[in-house]
């Protein structure tokens, strides 16, 4: 198939932004899916609730590697190849997580799944980078979140409706048809939008260039940085909030679900605001910044108050309505961030949105397990997520000078 140029991806974008929506979806997919079957889960398996977490943890270590795999590769091959190749992956790893009889082997094929999962994150903003530009961007960005956003809202009460006739293994099976699905999508709707003459030469070393050419780009990272901090306060509510209000306040499986879906509700609220935002004022960054900031304030007071109600054993509604707002906070921050870091960048976008998913999904990888291993409860929650939301908060408002445009 010959390249089409940006601008017919442009004119072909009501069928491309939801394609890319879903297919930026489907690796946190193969998390929220299964989240209410995760005590079920370990239960079946005999096993702990850390090595459990760990199960979520290989896939969000092999989404974190594998956006620094598929970005350079589409850099290099173009962004439809290679797309269609990790969603192939996904449904078969998919349906091997299905099979697999111990937590050993679980954290290993999970850790396949989410390095093909990883190429729905990175390939997708890399092509609303080829077709977007300024406040365009940010929208593009922003419907990415929403569209994302509607997997949680979803996913959980699939799970939960699938594990009253089923169990987590069933969940598994669900994801596969769901990645075939999604690379049937990929094929109709994801044209090529990296022109042959803008692709990048060489082996490993022109990668790692790219990779170094992000890096060294002051903006672009204390952007990154700042999404990663907040996005691992998020994460750390994916990661515990199971654990937390099924064993601690006993909410039932599917009582969770529905807590998810109407919390993710919030993230599509939040990149609703960030689309209106960036239209209204243009795209300007410094407009971007200010709402970034008043978004990170926000969520840390929420966080604030989720660790407050945990330490006073406050009702669960009491820890509900900040836990709303904290993960509303990030339908705001992820496409905002998005779009200031990807701003920086002239050229390597896939190597940029590599860098830049890599540092979020690390983030949220390694440090709520690591937390966890003394035991999850709501206390340890509020206090993560106030640590990394007022992390991002100090980083941003103290290097204002380092995020102006590099000339």
């Amino acid at each position: 198939m010959t390249a089409s140029p940006p601008a017919s991806a442009a004119r072909s974008r009501r069928s491309l932004l939801p394609a890319l929506g879903a297919l930026s979806a489907f690796g946190p997919l193969s998390i929220d899916l299964y989240i209410p079957a995760l005590p079920q889960l370990g239960n079946d398996l005999h096993t702990t609730e850390a090595l459990t977490q760990v199960t979520m943890s290989a896939c969000l270590i092999g989404i974190a590697v594998g956006q620094l795999l598929w970005g350079p590769i589409s850099d290099r091959y173009g962004r439809r190849r290679p797309l269609l190749w990790a969603v192939a992956g996904f449904a078969l790893a998919s349906l091997l997580c299905a099979a697999v009889p111990s937590i050993e082997l679980l954290i290993l094929v999970r850790l396949l799944q989410g390095l093909c999962g990883a190429a729905g994150l990175a390939i997708a903003r890399a092509v609303v980078h080829d077709v977007f530009q300024g406040a365009e961007a940010t929208a593009g960005f922003a419907a990415l979140t929403a569209i994302a956003g509607a997997a949680p809202v979803l996913a959980p009460l699939l799970g939960g409706l699938l594990l009253s006739f089923t169990d987590w293994r069933g969940l598994f099976v669900a994801l596969g048809v769901i990645g075939a699905a999604l690379l049937a999508a990929a094929a109709l709707f994801v044209p090529e939008t990296l022109p042959a003459d803008e692709r990048t030469t060489g082996g490993l070393g022109s990668d790692l260039r790219g990779i170094g050419a992000a890096l060294s780009n002051r903006p672009f990272l204390v952007f990154a940085l700042t999404l990663g901090l907040a996005t691992g306060g998020f994460f750390t509510y994916l990661q515990m909030s199971s654990f937390v209000l099924q064993n601690e306040y006993g909410v039932t499986a599917q009582g969770f679900a529905v807590i998810f879906a109407v919390n993710a509700g919030g993230i599509v609220f939040g990149a609703w605001i960030s689309r209106r935002v960036a239209r209204r004022s243009g795209g300007r960054r410094a407009s971007s910044r200010r709402l970034v900031l008043l978004s990170l304030t926000i969520g840390t007071v929420a966080a604030a108050a989720v660790l407050l109600s945990a330490l006073l054993h406050s009702p669960v509604p009491w820890l509900l309505a900040p836990l709303f707002v904290l993960v509303g906070s990030h339908g705001i921050n992820n496409p905002t961030l998005t779009a200031l870091a990807l701003g920086s960048i002239t050229r390597g976008a896939g190597s940029a949105s590599a860098v830049l998913g890599t540092l979020a999904a690390l983030l949220g990888a390694l440090v709520p397990p690591l937390l966890s291993r003394a035991g999850v409860s709501a206390t340890l929650m509020g206090a993560t997520m106030l640590v990394a939301f007022a992390a991002a908060l100090t980083l941003l408002a103290a290097t204002g000078r380092a995020t102006r445009p590099e000339r």
